[in-house]
């Protein structure tokens, strides 16, 4: 078994719970209030901000060429695809630029990844970083497999049901079982928690958006 699938196999039920949860199903259907998936769509440009600095970061700290490599190509995936995405739906939305902080579940998402990569190994880095490929890629399929016909959220099921967004997401798994191949086990073990701590920063993030988030007081 590769190292990945034991961080798969870890947040079976912290996957079950966002492909359940009333966003995606909400999604799935067509039937998501389309101010509830603007408020994602705002929130999200503002996380890939921040996560396209984490994977800058990750960039500069790799130990050999190809990681570098790798990381730039990331970055530009996250540029290439999602933006493109968010261009699409702010047009829709009448968006000209996110105008909202990034809420609570946002903020706390990307302050982990980039405290992370920044002060933790190299190694939990990775493993920070992998659950937003990885879930979106599993999550994406899901509800492509369930999805109404006409729904109006087509295009983002599309985009992380396509086959781009899973050639990125296997290279980032590629490049996981790659790390954690000179890892010793305290180091898996280190990984392993910060694979679990994003997983659930994904729910928070979908729950955020549904619940139109907001900092209190």
């Amino acid at each position: 078994m590769r190292y990945t699938e034991t961080l798969w196999a870890a947040i079976t039920d912290i996957y079950q719970a966002i492909i359940q949860h009333p966003f995606n199903t909400e999604l799935a259907q067509g039937t998501l209030p389309r101010e509830k998936f603007a408020f994602y769509m705002e929130q999200d440009a503002l996380y890939l901000a921040d996560f396209a600095r984490a994977l800058a970061t990750m960039a500069g700290r790799a130990p050999d060429e190809e990681a570098v490599i790798q990381f730039a190509r990331f970055a530009e995936g996250v540029a290439v695809v999602e933006r493109s995405l968010h261009h699409t739906y702010f047009q829709e939305f009448g968006i000209t630029a996110p105008t909202r902080q990034q809420a609570p579940a946002c903020f706390t998402y990307t302050n982990f990844l980039l405290a992370t990569v920044a002060t933790r190994s190299y190694e939990e880095g990775m493993a920070a970083l992998l659950p937003c490929f990885w879930i979106y890629r599993e999550a994406g399929n899901d509800i492509y497999r369930r999805a109404t016909p006409n729904n109006p959220y087509q295009k983002w099921i599309d985009t992380y049901a396509g086959q781009e967004f899973a050639e990125w997401v296997d290279r980032a798994i590629a490049l996981t079982d790659r790390i954690a191949e000179q890892a010793s086990e305290a180091a898996k073990e280190r990984m392993r928690a910060a694979f679990i701590h994003s997983s659930r920063l994904e729910w928070m993030f979908w729950d955020s958006a549904y619940r139109l988030e907001r900092w209190l007081p």
